[in-house]
């Protein structure tokens, strides 16, 4: 059906299954490899009300742009979240923020990883702008591991009016390049943190960069000059999670 979703991967079909059952219509297993985890899912699946059905995995293949691991469910679509929706959330909020800020992030398994390692940091949203970004896909939501189901992907349309907005409710906003004279473990990532990553050769647009509050880089000792977008986000993120642990 048109108006449905594809999801596939055992951990993202579990994630789904488990936090937002109302949403899976269908569930797609392939005929002939019922394990544990299968057999799992399939009563999920039966709880949750949706229907089950036993295809090949040459069926599977061909619906799937990526390795579906013998599972594929059909949902209803996602909803990215809107810049009133983070308004709100971040009005609610009674932990200190934790954002990351993803510009011209196009690949769609660096932002399911982003938003993975983003999940495991307890960020409570991801913003991204609308265009010149990837956006949840089925391939995001397998790379993601069910991260995707529990991080709120943000896509605003002018994201330097977004970061000054954040600034204005008291978030510093840290900008990663490679030639900023600062390392982010000098950085005070314990106050409420907006950490944005640019994207791979191009890096952070000039009016995004122009609205950070502080430039850091990572060190590097080796031959290559940068990291990969989605483990130099991890490791900032979680150098706030550092910081932030009980001393």
């Amino acid at each position: 059906m048109s108006d449905l979703e594809q999801v596939f991967g055992v951990h993202a079909v579990q994630a789904l299954l488990e936090r937002n059952p109302k949403r899976v219509k269908r569930v797609l297993l392939q005929a002939g490899r019922l394990n544990d985890r299968q057999q799992q899912l399939l009563e999920q699946a039966s709880a949750a009300g949706a229907a089950v059905q036993r295809v090949a995995g040459d069926e599977l293949d061909k619906l799937c742009e990526g390795v579906h691991q013998g599972v594929l469910a059909e949902v209803t679509a996602s909803q990215v979240w809107s810049e009133e929706m983070l308004t709100h959330m971040l009005d609610r909020l009674d932990s200190v923020p934790l954002l990351l800020v993803l510009d011209g992030v196009t690949d769609p398994h660096n932002l399911g990883a982003c938003l993975r390692s983003a999940d495991a940091a307890g960020v409570q949203a991801v913003i991204v702008p609308k265009d010149r970004s990837a956006s949840l896909t089925p391939v995001v939501r397998k790379v993601a591991c069910g991260a995707a189901e529990t991080v709120p992907l943000v896509a605003v349309t002018n994201l330097a009016r977004t970061l000054k907005q954040l600034q204005q409710r008291g978030l510093w906003v840290v900008g990663t390049a490679g030639e900023a004279q600062q390392y982010i473990y000098e950085l005070d990532l314990k106050i409420p943190t907006v950490i944005v990553m640019g994207a791979e050769g191009a890096g952070m647009r000039r009016l995004t960069r122009e609205n950070c509050d502080y430039l850091a880089r990572l060190p590097m000792a080796g031959a290559v000059s940068s990291l990969n977008v989605s483990v130099a986000a991890g490791v900032c993120l979680f150098e706030a999670v550092r910081q932030r642990l009980p001393a």
